[in-house]
């Protein structure tokens, strides 16, 4: 069996060169973790695309529970993550809250991921 040959350190000043733009800062990164997390659970892509799907353009709460087979904490829950993450809004109609796509999120959100 071959042995693997010994890699010299790189000894070429290049290496570290600076980066051409700037890296994100704490707070940048820290908006744009909000987004992805948001993104990161099936139940709540499942939600935006259910409100999406909406002709009115907006969805009562209660018409969320059934289709994700979740309880009424649950997804209260995830609408909060998605309204404070930018992608819905939420509006009060009486006793119930009813939910939209706040226009431009999801482009937004793709965008993201180009300028990183």
């Amino acid at each position: 069996m071959n042995a693997l040959p010994i890699l010299e350190p790189v000894t070429d000043e290049t290496c570290c060169t600076p980066a051409s733009r700037p890296a994100l800062d704490a707070e940048q990164a820290k908006r744009r973790a909000l987004v992805f997390k948001a993104l990161a659970d099936p139940n709540r892509l499942r939600l935006l695309s259910i409100i999406k799907a909406e002709s009115s353009g907006s969805t009562c709460a209660c018409d969320l529970i059934d289709p994700l087979d979740l309880s009424q904490p649950t997804v209260s829950h995830h609408l909060k993550i998605l309204v404070d993450a930018g992608f819905l809004h939420r509006e009060k109609r009486g006793t119930w809250a009813y939910y939209s796509l706040i226009p431009g999120a999801l482009e937004r959100a793709a965008g993201l991921l180009g300028s990183l």
